[in-house]
């Protein structure tokens, strides 16, 4: 029987989620973070959602991703930057109130 081969893993999921946030620190403001990354199906890319996010309040939900390879620390693809800070925007809006409430 043959087994699948499995490609060594050198960036671990702690790593693709720093990269992602070293990433973003560049081009995004503070309240854009990396979440949880998992593993594509293919199995050679970690996937890391882009969560908006505020002091107390916790995440208000995914504006994008972050692709991150699981061999070298390179950001192979992501989310356009305007497009995560619309998204970013809708959440605040949709959120505003909570939002206003903890900072009064």
């Amino acid at each position: 029987m043959n087994l699948p081969e499995f490609k060594k893993r050198i960036i671990s999921v702690q790593q693709a989620q720093a990269i992602t946030n070293l990433f973003l620190s560049d081009y995004m403001p503070d309240r854009f973070t990396a979440d949880q990354p998992h593993l594509t199906q293919t199995g050679d890319v970690w996937e890391v959602p882009i969560i908006l996010t505020y002091p107390r309040i916790g995440s208000l939900g995914q504006v994008g991703t972050v692709l991150v390879s699981t061999e070298i620390e390179k950001v192979i693809d992501h989310t356009p930057f305007e497009e995560m800070k619309q998204a970013g925007q809708e959440l605040y809006k949709t959120h505003s109130d909570a939002i206003q409430a903890h900072f009064l």
